[in-house]
């Protein structure tokens, strides 16, 4: 679990003094901040650097790799003499990942690439704060940071990957385009609608996940919440949804989003959505809430992305779906090879 987190409107304030009890002498701290905010110097100045402490903007316009990742390292071994103080990541999903797996590799050895799985990092990470500006992806709370290596889509699933502490300011929310907010938030409810419906489920996980789709019904599908009430919501939804998956997992549309991300570079809760849509067989009455929401928010989910996949992009998107074996047991239970054949998510792609 993450052991520290504040939560309100307006505390990201609270990050200079949260941080100061953390500096060690000469060792920077690392702020990993989505380029969105570059040239936002209310933002930026809120920041306070000191020292040698620095920023380094970050683009979230594709998904986190290992490469992106290795090269963060390099950069800041090269800069600075001692081990940072701390990384800080400020962004959405993509840049809270990075900022987890940059933790970890500065101090284990080799490429990130390496210990992409569950359990194989061995050295605790550096001290890592996680500071959300979007709500839904949940990797403010997970022990997972998904990355795209040379190989596979998949996190370095461990329990040095969870932040040391995590703010968790509303207010930071404001300004998210509809869009982005409507596939963030989705992701948000795939992951309580996967682990509900899973093999996997304990009442720990259960608590969880029935907390975050509750909110969710109420975000999505409700009219009585104001921005602000929303915005809260949302953000605490997020927490709840990755808690659930944290004690359990997550299934089938995961399992396929990944292929799409792989392959062709898909953003993770478009993904979940594309492929969301046509998963009734696996969970008929959450599919049906989800095509609701939709409509009621006018969001446009991509269509035809699969119609001119050449045979070879076709058989990778499969390998890399049928990979994600925890998922796929969470989804259908040990026997799941029965079900899930190369044939049928070739089929389901096609549908895409």
């Amino acid at each position: 679990m993450v052991p520290k987190v504040v939560f309100g409107e307006g505390c990201f304030d609270q990050l200079s003094s949260i941080l100061s009890s953390q500096k060690k002498e000469k060792a920077p701290f690392i702020f990993l901040v989505d380029n969105v905010f570059e040239g936002n110097t209310e933002f930026t100045d809120r920041i306070n650097l000191r020292f040698n402490d620095k920023l380094i903007f970050v683009s979230a316009e594709e998904e986190p790799k290992t490469s992106q990742v290795d090269d963060l390292v390099k950069d800041i071994k090269a800069e600075f003499t001692y081990t940072p103080s701390g990384i800080i990541g400020i962004g959405g999903g993509t840049v809270m990942d990075l900022a987890k797996a940059v933790s970890i590799m500065l101090i284990n050895q080799g490429s990130a690439a390496e210990y992409q799985g569950w359990d194989l990092v061995k050295q605790k990470a550096v001290y890592h704060v996680g500071v959300p500006t979007i709500s839904g992806t949940g990797a403010e709370v997970s022990r997972t940071t998904v990355l795209t290596g040379p190989v596979r889509k998949l996190g370095i699933n461990s329990d040095y990957t969870p932040f040391d502490q995590v703010i968790l300011d509303p207010e930071l929310t404001k300004g998210v385009s509809k869009n982005q907010w409507f596939f963030t938030g989705m992701d948000c409810f795939i992951h309580c609608v996967e682990s509900l419906n899973g093999t996997f489920l304990n009442a720990f996980s259960q608590s969880y996940g029935e907390k975050a789709y509750d909110l969710c019904m109420e975000i999505f599908l409700g009219d009585s919440l104001s921005e602000e009430e929303s915005r809260a919501k949302l953000m605490m939804a997020s927490w709840h949804g990755g808690m659930s998956i944290a004690y359990s997992q997550v299934g089938v549309a995961h399992a396929m989003s990944y292929g799409l991300g792989y392959v062709l570079g898909t953003k993770h809760g478009v993904g979940n959505c594309i492929v969301f849509q046509f998963l009734e067989e696996f969970y008929p009455k959450d599919v049906i809430l989800f095509k609701k929401m939709v409509e009621k928010h006018g969001v446009e989910i991509p269509q035809g992305i699969c119609k001119n996949l050449s045979e070879e992009q076709m058989n990778t998107m499969i390998t890399v779906a049928l990979g994600m074996v925890p998922l796929w047991e969470n989804a259908l239970g040990d026997n799941w090879e029965k079900t899930i054949t190369p044939d049928k998510l070739r089929s389901l792609y096609l549908k895409m």
